[in-house]
């Protein structure tokens, strides 16, 4: 079965495979990535716009490569009381239009970090400068970079398309 996954980043289309083939270990997967827009800001700076994003990337992915499933990853910061979290959303749309909705960890985003967004700097362009990196968002992303890669960018999110994909491993408590 075919997967199109809403972005180029190969942490991304990792983590998609690594999640299908999990959940779905006799099932043959082939995992794309197609250069499509979320439709929302570069930084996503709430829940709901990092869901929407997500949900942008899955259905143009799924259209534009004519696939079974459709994956849609948004990074995005959140805030909760006075703190700033980031956190991925991910999004797994079918041919049938259901679709399930999973996040990877939260990670408190220090202040000095926040500092550079608030003045416009997308999180992934803020881990390369306090980090000295160059595009790290195509590899340990922020947070690897935050947890000596403990924890990576493609570790995340497989997490979080696994709890995506509940929905279609047990259709019946979703109907």
């Amino acid at each position: 079965m075919k997967v199109a996954v809403g972005s180029q980043n190969p942490t991304k289309i990792n983590a998609v495979k690594a999640a299908f083939e999990k959940m779905f270990p006799d099932q043959t997967w082939i995992v794309q990535g197609a250069d499509v827009a979320s439709g929302v800001s570069d930084q996503p700076m709430s829940t709901k716009e990092s869901i929407r994003g997500a949900k942008n990337r899955a259905k143009r992915s799924m259209r534009a490569l004519k696939a079974d499933f459709g994956v849609g990853l948004e990074g995005g910061l959140h805030k909760i009381g006075k703190d700033w979290f980031d956190t991925g959303w991910i999004v797994v749309i079918n041919k049938k239009g259901e679709q399930g909705i999973g996040s990877s960890i939260w990670m408190k985003s220090p202040e000095k970090m926040m500092e550079h967004v608030f003045k416009g700097i997308e999180l992934g362009f803020v881990d390369d400068l306090i980090f000295d990196k160059k595009n790290s968002k195509h590899a340990e992303g922020h947070f690897g970079l935050m947890t000596q890669n403990a924890l990576t960018r493609t570790s995340a999110y497989t997490d979080g398309v696994i709890s995506a994909l509940t929905r279609f491993v047990h259709p019946h408590l979703y109907n």
